[in-house]
């Protein structure tokens, strides 16, 4: 434990967009990551939408990735690795929807294991990991998510029970929104969005209106607006003297493990200190 004054530290965006199938989600996901990279070549999208994000080429050089069934938390993992590896600045998983109740997904390993309760406690970890995943990861992530009509049982005039419309819910497991920095919600065909979840207060409590790659922008100048935490961790780990000191770093800052150049100081801090102790911090 340390107790130290707060600061703002520069931060990845992790930004969610939710709505009803043709609202605009893969477009104005494309128009953020555009805005907060200024290169297209550097976006990648992990497409489980049957290929939509082709459909919008025209707009720049951004890559996809074509993520097929099963859409297991691992399999999700392994794409945003592949774009990480690849040197991406923004990854937009498009969408999340399936790795909780698509084909091979959350809902359908619960299933098989046999639909009961306690077959949670083994389901729930391995999606857990995922959204850990997506929170470390050193880009910046986009994620697009189904909303779908909710329903709720109360009592109507007879006394009876009926399901009444009682607004939409986004198609992935309760709670994802408020694991990110900026929730963007669709609230109509028109691509009018308004943030129900917002800690840039760049947003929140704002008309609805339409996201353009300036939005993007705007993001990315709050991102930027604070103590560098990179170069901090590589500053620790550069100031490390001794294997106790490296594993504690390497711990402190999991979302850089794919990092190549912290990856590599790691391996050799550790390569030098494990010929007196004969230990490994496991890093790379």
């Amino acid at each position: 434990m340390e107790l130290k004054k707060a600061s703002k530290k520069k931060v990845k965006a992790r930004i969610g967009l939710s709505g009803a199938s043709g609202f605009g989600k893969t477009y104005s996901g494309l128009l953020l990551a555009y805005g907060i990279t200024g290169d297209w070549t550097k976006i990648a999208v992990i497409d489980t939408e049957n290929q939509s994000a082709d459909l919008y080429s025209d707009l720049g050089e951004y890559n996809t990735l074509t993520l097929q069934p099963p859409y297991s938390p691992e399999r999700y993992q392994e794409a945003l690795e592949e774009c990480e590896n690849a040197g991406m600045e923004v990854i937009m998983i498009d969408s999340i929807t399936h790795e909780w109740s698509g084909e091979g997904g959350c809902l359908d390993i619960h299933s098989q294991l046999g639909g009961q309760f306690h077959h949670w406690a083994k389901v729930t970890p391995r999606h857990n990991k995922f959204v850990q995943r997506i929170l470390q990861s050193s880009c910046h992530i986009i994620t697009t998510v189904r909303r779908k009509q909710d329903y709720d049982l109360q009592d109507n005039e007879k006394g009876k029970k009926e399901p009444v419309k009682v607004g939409t819910k986004e198609e992935t497991k309760q709670g994802y929104e408020y694991e990110l920095m900026i929730n963007f919600e669709f609230i109509n065909d028109k691509h009018l969005v308004k943030a129900s979840k917002d800690r840039t207060k760049l947003f929140m409590d704002k008309p609805e209106f339409v996201i353009t790659s300036d939005t993007g922008k705007k993001i990315i100048e709050w991102c930027e607006s604070g103590v560098d935490e990179y170069k901090l961790a590589l500053k620790e780990l550069q100031d490390c003297n001794n294997l106790d000191c490296t594993k504690q770093i390497w711990s402190k800052y999991p979302q850089y493990h794919n990092v190549e150049e912290f990856k590599e100081l790691a391996k050799k801090k550790n390569h030098e200190f494990n010929k007196d102790t004969g230990q490994s911090t496991n890093q790379g």
